[in-house]
């Protein structure tokens, strides 16, 4: 059994220290023997203090504002002894000083923040999103080591200055891996990470304020590398004797008329072909990066490609098509885009950046579809991704040029007939 802590309070004078025949009122705590003093910075005539009662003699204004600033002094550490008692914690001369002053209050750091981040992610974010913030964290230690000179900073020490100060060094950084430094994009990138966790954290009351609140991330919009029909059918017309580019330019391929990222490509499984509500073939699954449904009728190109490898002996645990790594993938298709001819960058998520322009938007599937077919939650995400062709928007145009001809020819044969009417 738990006995309880023998807890008294003492005001008394720090006489040692008196000057003018005045000393200043101190505090003692003590629990269990063990003692903890603080001042209420005030200055009391020795000669009107009485130790026996620890209180002022007579009935001065003085004398009654003193002992009534005691009389609430006791009163609130009393209510700390007795949270702290309600709490179940250890007992302490200093935890009952620090709580009656406040200062016991728990503050969090800047690295405890992002591990506290990091471990509930696992339940919720897809390895490659979790794999992005380690990448953050490694950038913000070694900006408190070389920047601040210091292994952590408590976050009530973030200010608006430290995040401008991070992006300069970001900006400045040269990674030891590469020789290249940060392009703009990936520096807000890293930002809008660090941003999102102290928002977490103000939202937890870890913080009584935002200091980030006034900062507005700069994006410089790039455009979206995608295969145009020329391209596409080049890469569909080439055939390779080395089997892995022939299985790499498959996979991509399948990617290309269906729009999944390359990890839901690999997650396939013939659980996630079901017939769908027209009789045919569709995949349905979930993206693994944000957990969004998707349901994908498959066109003929896509479904022979799956025939095609229902028998490889690479083939395992079910799935449709043989694993291989997101960086052989990219890797593989530089060496496919040099012999195609394709002097863009080809990498796996340019697949999914086909099927959205050239495969869909470019045959006349209206955006909404296209949304749904991507798994978006949201048509502006689409419109990131798909662009209008430049064959469409001529197209149109011409669609266009021609009923203003014909609207100006009825106009013509109009006024012809009024000329005609008067004579």
């Amino acid at each position: 059994m738990q006995t309880r802590s023998t807890f008294s309070l003492l005001f008394y004078l720090d006489k040692a220290r008196a000057k003018n025949g005045q000393a200043t009122l101190k505090a003692r705590i003590t629990v269990n023997g063990k003692r903890s003093t603080f001042s209420l910075n005030r200055k009391v005539d020795i000669s009107k203090w009485s130790i026996a009662k620890s209180r002022m003699t007579g009935s001065s204004s003085e004398a009654r504002n003193v002992n009534r600033c005691i009389d609430n002094v006791q009163v609130k550490v009393q209510e700390a002894f007795d949270q702290l008692e309600r709490e179940g914690v250890h007992i302490s001369a200093q935890a009952i000083k620090s709580r009656y002053l406040g200062e016991d209050k728990q503050e969090y750091t800047l690295l405890e923040l992002v591990d506290y981040h990091n471990d509930k992610a696992k339940e919720t974010l897809s390895w490659g999103t979790r794999k992005n913030y380690y990448t953050t964290l490694k950038y913000l230690k070694l900006f408190l080591r070389d920047k601040l000179k210091v292994e952590d900073i408590y976050l009530s020490k973030l200010s608006y200055q430290f995040l401008i100060d991070f992006e300069n060094f970001l900006r400045k950084h040269t990674p030891t891996d590469h020789q290249k430094k940060m392009g703009n994009n990936t520096v807000m990138k890293h930002i809008q990470r660090l941003r999102k966790l102290v928002t977490m954290a103000y939202k937890m009351e870890w913080l009584e304020r935002d200091p980030f609140i006034k900062f507005k991330p700069t994006y410089i919009k790039n455009e979206r590398e995608f295969l145009n029909e020329t391209e596409l059918q080049k890469l569909l017309e080439l055939n390779f004797s080395i089997k892995r580019l022939e299985v790499v330019k498959d996979l991509f391929v399948f990617a290309c008329y269906t729009g999944l990222s390359y990890i839901d490509v690999m997650n396939l499984t013939e659980d996630n072909l079901v017939t769908g509500i027209d009789g045919g073939v569709w995949i349905v699954t979930s993206r693994q990066k944000t957990n969004n449904s998707v349901k994908i009728p498959l066109l003929d190109l896509p479904q022979e490609l799956i025939s095609i490898y229902q028998k490889d002996i690479r083939i395992k645990d079910n799935h449709l098509f043989p694993n291989l790594s997101n960086q052989k993938l990219n890797a593989y298709l530089k060496e496919i885009a040099d012999l195609c001819g394709i002097r863009k960058r080809l990498t796996f998520h340019v697949a999914r950046h086909t099927f959205a322009t050239t495969v869909t938007l470019g045959n006349g599937v209206p955006i909404s579809t296209v949304s749904k077919l991507l798994g978006h939650s949201k048509i502006a995400t689409t419109q990131i991704y798909a662009r209008v062709l430049e064959s469409k928007i001529s197209e149109d145009m011409q669609a266009l040029k021609d009923v203003l001809i014909q609207k100006k020819g009825n106009g013509s044969k109009h006024k012809q007939l009024s000329i005609e009417g008067i004579k």
